[in-house]
């Protein structure tokens, strides 16, 4: 199966192209122009350089939130063209997934993983996983992606994670959970700072998610944007 991998959900966008789980080669889209300039540009040199054409990809893989909402309106808008004209599936993943995957294999079996991401204004991206224990390395979602303060995230994983050493936490910056971590009595929990370059993790993700037939069509395809816009939060009726 031939997978085509796209995350726009960050500055730190990227693209990837795989074969089943292994990653044939992947790019980091340039951050000089905004996605909607660069995007196709640069995912038809990705196919060119591969020497593979678009009618070729079985599955498009998209990081589908949470994150900004321009990157991720422009990212699914262009996959839901692409599924369409070319008739292909979609498997939507979470960005947080891909950020916790990575740490996946390096802990035991039954661990729980949180997977973090700075969510402005004081705020961040989080969701809880825990490692299967049937020796697939996959990860098994205990509740929704939240948007919240790095303490009230935490908090909330008591209920589940018990005690503090239990838990991994994988972000892309340290710096905006670690303070709560400390102050919380997370302390001795194990934190990673993980790749940004999430497109491969994404393609991974989405591939197990095709062969569980955890796929959708273009109609289907929507966005996990957990916090509404600022246009949104700034409208005022007149």
């Amino acid at each position: 199966m031939l997978i085509l991998a796209l995350d726009t959900s960050s500055a730190s966008g990227s693209l990837a192209l795989l074969r089943d789980a292994r990653v044939l080669t992947h790019m980091v889209i340039s951050s000089e122009e905004p996605y909607s300039a660069s995007l196709l540009r640069e995912t038809t040199k990705l196919l060119e350089d591969a020497r593979i054409s678009f009618e070729e990809i079985d599955l498009f893989a998209v990081d589908a939130g949470p994150g900004s909402f321009t990157g991720l309106r422009v990212g699914l808008t262009t996959v839901k063209g692409w599924a369409e004209v070319w008739e292909k599936r979609i498997a939507a993943v979470s960005g947080l997934e891909a950020i916790a995957a990575q740490i996946c294999r390096s802990v035991a079996p039954g661990s729980f993983i949180a997977g973090v991401t700075d969510a402005r204004r004081g705020q961040i991206f989080g969701a809880l996983f825990r490692r299967r224990d049937d020796g697939s390395g996959l990860l098994d979602r205990l509740g929704n992606d939240v948007v919240a303060s790095a303490d009230e995230f935490l908090q909330s994983l008591r209920p589940q994670v018990g005690a503090s050493d239990t838990l991994a936490v994988a972000c892309l910056q340290r710096e905006v959970v670690q303070p709560a971590m400390q102050r919380l009595g997370f302390g001795c929990s194990r934190i990673e700072v993980v790749s940004d370059v999430l497109a491969p993790f994404v393609g991974q993700l989405g591939y197990a998610k095709a062969v569980r037939g955890d796929v959708i069509d273009a109609l289907h395809l929507d966005a996990n944007y957990i916090r509404r816009s600022d246009a949104e939060m700034n409208w005022k009726s007149d």
